[in-house]
């Protein structure tokens, strides 16, 4: 462990001030060494209080600082402003970073939704992609999309008891309000996954209504604030897990479960074409089974739902 590593986990563990002697003594380094460190982790953003007394770390539950992740530190790339989430992500996914790599902004400038759309990224909002590389054949990569919009929801659902509903491909609705997006992004190499970037924008303690009406964040569905860091870390842990071994069967069931697209009538856009009818399923691979009118069937295996 590192040596800031090794003062930030002590600061995190004190409920009080602890002078630069008592860190120096634990870590047996001198006390302007230990200065130097603290000076540099708040520059790097950790909300440390220095005083006569010593150094103390303030509580600060919903701070994305890299520090914060324990064990997963190493592959959480936090930056204050960036132009897409998934832009960075992607170059780190080129450049060879390993399987849950994470990138977070606090704020996106040019943050992408659907359809070459901008995601608006508001204050106080979660706003990460994933890196993953799964052991998939191809035809089966948009089961990853299904599977972290599953997570987002069981999360959701079962840790904050908010009645989140799936809505294909993978937006998930509270009273028909918009509190999450998901998008993802795969590179090929030989013919196989190389990798896919999963882009998540999830209004916690944001107000997104001015901006993207009509939505809504966990903060106004809770009337109380939310951990950014705890949603973000549970969120992996669930999604690594269903990712470690995924049964297609499975996932579809749990989307099918939770979903509100299946049984109404649906308009699917793609850049190429509009379909419309009555979405009655969808298939093996994630694709959305829609339903004309005269009776046949066709399968959507992407574009942007609107109800009709």
């Amino acid at each position: 462990m590192k040596t800031r590593d090794k003062i930030f986990t002590l600061l995190s563990k004190s409920d009080t001030v602890l002078s630069g002697e008592a860190i120096s003594r634990e870590l047996g380094i001198s006390r302007v060494s230990v200065w130097k460190h603290i000076r540099w982790l708040i520059n790097a953003g950790i909300p440390i209080t220095a005083s006569a007394k010593g150094y103390m770390l303030e509580p600060d539950e919903d701070s994305l600082t890299q520090f914060g992740f324990g064990d997963r530190k190493d592959r959480i790339h936090v930056y204050q402003h960036l132009p897409s989430t998934m832009d960075q992500a992607a170059t780190l996914a080129r450049g060879g970073c390993p399987d849950f790599t994470v990138v977070v902004a606090e704020r996106q400038t040019r943050g992408r939704g659907r359809l070459a759309r901008v995601w608006l990224s508001t204050d106080g909002g979660l706003y990460f992609t994933v890196v993953v590389r799964p052991d998939l054949p191809i035809d089966l990569a948009h089961l990853v999309n299904l599977a972290a919009a599953v997570e987002i929801s069981a999360l959701l659902r079962f840790t904050y008891s908010i009645d989140a509903w799936l809505k294909w491909p993978n937006d998930i609705l509270v009273d028909g309000r918009k509190i999450c997006g998901c998008l993802s992004q795969m590179e090929i190499e030989g013919g196989l996954i190389g990798f896919l970037s999963i882009g998540i924008g999830l209004n916690v303690n944001n107000d997104p209504g001015p901006v993207s009406p009509p939505a809504v964040s966990m903060k106004q569905l809770l009337e109380r604030a939310v951990s950014r860091r705890k949603v973000l870390l549970d969120f992996l842990e669930r999604f690594e897990a269903r990712l470690s071994s995924i049964n297609p069967p499975v996932l579809i069931e749990d989307w099918k479960r939770y979903n509100n697209t299946i049984g109404r009538e649906v308009s699917v856009v793609t850049a190429t074409k509009t379909y419309a009818g009555r979405a009655v399923d969808i298939d093996d691979q994630g694709g959305l089974v829609v339903e004309h009118d005269d009776g046949s069937r066709e399968t959507v295996i992407y574009g942007d739902c609107f109800y009709n």
